[in-house]
């Protein structure tokens, strides 16, 4: 009874303890030693332990604490890889991995505001606000996370510590004139791969460091270039976190970057953690753009050197907390809202994308019915989905291994061979390694849970084995291609390319590099080969160029496919589409005026499936912009369709892209004149029209169609929004007849819009309604023409001038005005000569505009 009181005791003394444990915050830019802190703090405790944002760092940092205590007393955990000797006391883990069962007196995590990580916050949240040590708490990271440690955790105490080295802005430095121990950072292995090359053919060599190199391979390349064989270093982002090197200078190729979801600018605290790598201890370090890159804004320049960042708003935040009962309960406890208002729901990361899937699979709903199948399959759903084959690929295989486990209780060693048996190659490129190397992460990390596979030890070090021998030779294959200058020649290298690819590149401006050189661009989805190497005799090269665009098109394609309308455009000139400023097809005549065809431009590697794509892409932004710009055309359409009377003249009217000569068009009554009218359709004798489709954009839309319906090519255009010009010189016949379809009258040598001309014929009409009147001065102005053609134009609208009496010499007075005589007055004035038998009958008037629009339609028969 005294023993089981002192233990009660003694458990109460250490839940005191472990409540009263100090919290702490470490926080700053790069090279402030925190990390080196954390670890000192760690191995002065009996035991502990630390989580780093990389598996690369998680492995470096354990190097280091086995150094200093012992392998037998110091742990590895991450997903893959799981070094945990019975007396271990410290572990260096990532942060995914860290053990929440596993008690100890000291944990730390490193790079704590990457709770405002949208991808992976969520984690590192969780291990703020539950991990904790018995005797302390270190958290270290960027001061930008301090305002929300104080709101979430209370009593913390925080601790900021300046950099100690300058870190100066230098601006643009050319890509050949880069000082000696500089990084050149990149956000694609496209661009990598170029900047390498050019480093390699400039300076000598490059060691390449990326995300996807495994700790061998990356670790590696480092030694290449801390040993100082190479002094440039290409890498991408991933020099961020935690990479300390003897770097004095860092070069950005590029501001933005894709998150994931969009192309972005870096904000200032990303591009601080990058650029703070240049600079260790108390060297100071520099930092500016290379390449294409354009300069750094001024904020953020100043933003960087002197450390003062705009704070985190928010921080991610997903429960922990989970229910096991089912798996729709699961999901619900995964699903709950945060507890506090500066916490945000994480968005669906590929765990929860795949526990929504398998929940609907039967299969696994039927296996998955007891709490203990629920939690193996969460455990199976947060397998992480390194291949990046897409999301499909990597729930089926979540589902295969759930059901052999569920069904078996364990992965057959058959099974685990026949996964990874296309794993086991050494063979291939760069890209091909590097796939393979993301394969094996996968069964590494399956094959780390004993419980899960039949004789675990033997696969998980059958893994670590093939990851080993897979990282040197991608180390040997970089080394060969960015730094041993005795390489094949391109030559032979072409002459092996079907075994073993080319590394070629296609940058973001569309430049194809081939082992190094620029030999073209990509203009849409043709390559154009660079003069210069056209006209030498660099066949090889070309062919080379060839094949990089030829395995660059269904990304090509694909990007276009889900380009917004945005982005591509329509020449109004000559029916060219373009897409980001390449010509990819082209208008040509169709069924009709409104209907064209697109062609898409031949390009030697485009198939048939990719350019039908390509077309019916184009098809749907051309039906788009017609319906657009001709808008009022299918409203007018639309609005008729019940009205018998007006269905067939509007029918007439869209296809002919909204002017149209209707034979024997009767008088119409006062409603359909009414409807008309709303609709802006004008009935000018025999003519209609649609006033609307004289404006600037839908003039030069329909101009482009009609011409390439009736194959006639319309000389130039009188300017956007004039309503007369000067007839072009040496107009054709068919020209004239297009022009006057268009909405072009021609009239004393002058083209005069439509609905002007319509507009003005109507007021003339009302004018002269009570008698003659004298031709109104402004007249002229609104038809933008001389006043003396104005009578020869009114003549030609179908009204009748009378022209101005010669007065004798002897009569004093102004000379008399030209008169708009009604047409009653005509009539009779003719009939009274008519008997009299001093004048002719007057002829129709064939050269009015109006009677010239009567023969288009004779002109455009099919």
């Amino acid at each position: 009874m005294m023993v089981s009181s002192r233990r009660m005791a003694a458990a109460a003394h250490h839940a005191s303890m472990q409540d009263d444990a100090p919290v702490r915050a470490i926080l700053g830019p790069t090279n402030t030693g925190k990390t080196h802190l954390a670890l000192e703090r760690m191995l002065a405790h009996s035991s502990g332990m630390i989580g780093f944002p990389l598996r690369l760092l998680a492995r470096e940092n354990y190097e280091r604490m086995v150094k200093l205590k012992g392998v037998r007393s110091v742990g590895l955990i991450t997903g893959e890889e799981k070094i945990i000797p019975p007396q271990a006391r410290w572990f260096s883990c990532t942060v995914e991995a860290m053990p929440s069962d596993r008690k100890v007196e000291f944990v730390a995590v490193d790079e704590i505001q990457l709770c405002a990580d949208p991808e992976r916050g969520h984690v590192f949240t969780d291990r703020l606000l539950n991990a904790r040590g018995r005797s302390e708490t270190l958290f270290l990271g960027a001061e930008t996370i301090a305002p929300l440690l104080k709101t979430l955790i209370r009593d913390i105490e925080i601790d900021t510590r300046p950099r100690l080295s300058n870190l100066t802005y230098t601006g643009h430095i050319r890509l050949s004139r880069l000082p000696a121990r500089t990084a050149i950072v990149a956000f694609s292995m496209a661009e990598v791969y170029a900047i390498a090359e050019l480093i390699r053919r400039k300076r000598g060599g490059c060691a390449v460091v990326m995300g996807q190199l495994s700790p061998r391979t990356r670790n590696a390349q480092v030694a290449l270039y801390q040993n100082r064989e190479v002094d440039y270093l290409v890498a991408t982002d991933a020099i961020g976190m935690g990479l300390n090197m003897d770097i004095r200078h860092i070069a950005f190729a590029n501001i933005c970057k894709f998150d994931g979801y969009r192309n972005r600018l870096l904000t200032p605290a990303e591009a601080a953690q990058i650029a703070g790598r240049a600079g260790r201890g108390t060297q100071d370090g520099t930092f500016g753009t290379t390449g294409e890159c354009p300069a750094f804004p001024e904020g953020m320049v100043e933003a960087i050197e002197t450390h003062h960042f705009e704070p985190l708003p928010f921080l991610w935040w997903r429960n922990s907390k989970l229910n096991f009962t089912s798996p729709s309960t699961l999901y619900a406890s995964l699903c709950q809202k945060p507890p506090d208002r500066c916490l945000k729901s994480a968005a669906p990361a590929s765990d929860l994308l795949a526990l929504s899937a398998l929940m609907q699979n039967a299969t696994v709903q039927k296996l998955a019915h007891t709490p203990a199948r629920t939690q193996l399959l969460w455990e199976v759903c947060q397998i992480p989905d390194f291949r990046k084959l897409g999301e499909d690929s990597h729930i089926r295989l979540c589902e295969q291994i759930f059901t052999l486990l569920a069904q078996k209780g364990h992965l057959p060693s058959a099974w685990m061979k026949s996964r990874l048996a296309n794993l086991e190659q050494l063979e291939g490129d760069i890209d091909v390694l590097m796939q393979r190397l993301m394969g094996i992460r996968t069964w590494s990390y399956v094959s780390a849970r004993p419980d899960w596979v039949e004789n675990a030890a033997h696969w998980r070090n059958h893994t670590l084995r093939l990851e080993d021998a897979l990282s040197d030779v991608l180390h040997e294959r970089l080394t060969t291609r960015f730094v041993d200058k005795r390489a094949a020649s391109l030559a032979r290298r072409l002459e092996e390319a079907d075994t073993t690819p080319l590394l070629s590149a296609i940058t973001r401006t569309g430049e194809v590099s081939v082992e190094g050189h620029a030999v073209g661009h990509m203009r849409g989805f043709s390559f154009t080969p660079d003069p210069e190497a056209a006209q030498s005799d660099q066949k090889l090269i070309l062919k080379a160029a060839r094949r990089a665009a030829r395995n660059q098109i269904p990304y090509r394609v694909s990007q276009f496919l889900q380009a917004p309308d945005t982005e591509i455009t329509l020449n109004l000139q000559n029916g060219a589409l373009n897409w980001q400023e390449d010509t990819i097809a082209r208008l040509q005549a169709g069924a009709d005026v409104l209907h064209p065809v697109i062609e898409v431009r031949e390009a030697e590697f485009l198939e048939p499936g990719q350019k039908e794509k390509i077309r019916q892409r184009l098809a749907a932004f051309v039906e788009a912009y017609i319906h657009k710009e001709l808008a009022p055309l299918f409203r007018a359409e639309k609005a008729v369709a019940d009205q018998p009377l007006l269905r067939g003249m509007v029918h007439m009217l869209v296809e002919n892209g909204g002017v149209a000569e209707v034979p024997h068009l009767s008088s119409l009554p006062t409603s359909a004149r009414h409807i008309l009218k709303r609709l802006h359709i004008t009935q000018q004798k025999n003519t209609v029209f649609c006033s609307k489709m004289m404006r600037p954009g839908s003039m030069a839309l329909r101009a482009l169609l009609l011409s390439l319906h009736s194959g006639i090519v319309l000389p130039e255009l009188p300017r956007t929004g004039a309503v007369s010009a000067p007839v072009p010189a040496l107009l054709t016949a068919p020209q004239k007849s297009l022009l006057m379809q268009l909405g072009w009258i021609i009239s004393e040598g002058t083209l005069i819009r439509l609905d002007i001309a319509a507009a003005l014929y109507a007021e003339s009409v009302s004018l002269i309604s009570h008698g003659s009147r004298q031709i109104p001065n402004f007249f002229a102005s609104r038809l933008g023409v001389k006043k003396a053609i104005l009578p020869g134009i009114l003549r030609s609208l179908g009204l009748h001038v009378q022209k101005p009496q010669i007065l004798p010499d002897t009569h004093a007075g102004p000379p008399a005005p030209f008169l708009i005589i009604p047409q009653k007055t005509v009539k009779n004035r003719k009939h009274s000569k008519k008997r009299t038998g001093r004048v002719q009958p007057e002829k129709y008037n064939h050269n009015s505009p109006f009677a010239v629009l009567a023969t288009l339609r004779q002109h455009h028969q099919p």
